[in-house]
């Protein structure tokens, strides 16, 4: 009888390796633009698709993964933050869409 214990074990050894996988990837990737060095259509290849690998992790697995309670959510902008922010999103901004959050705004601010 499988009492689901052998499952969360599996997703926490894997939740604890892709932090290495990502580090694999990138080392991949930087040495990639390592190759191209000197190359700007070739560099600008690379960031192009980059840039396109974000927008669609953005906008599809993470995105749906944004918690729908208004105080988990505000926990995690807090953390994003304290941390350096989202990506392409100035700490300022951050800190200007938690403070609406926490001042029952959110209609506002999630609209724009």
């Amino acid at each position: 009888m499988n009492d689901g214990s052998s499952i969360d074990s599996t997703r926490s050894l894997a939740a604890g390796d892709w932090e290495a996988r990502l580090s694999a990837e990138l080392m991949s990737l930087q040495a990639l633009a390592d190759e191209v060095d000197g190359e700007p259509e070739a560099l600008l290849l690379l960031l192009r698709r980059l840039e396109e690998l974000h927008r669609s992790i953005q906008d599809g697995p993470f995105r749906a993964s944004l918690p729908a309670d208004r105080g988990a959510l505000f926990n995690l902008l807090q953390g994003m933050e304290k941390s350096g922010g989202w990506p392409y999103i100035p700490r300022l901004q951050l800190r200007t869409f938690m403070d609406l959050l926490q001042n029952g705004d959110s209609g506002s601010a999630l609209a724009a």
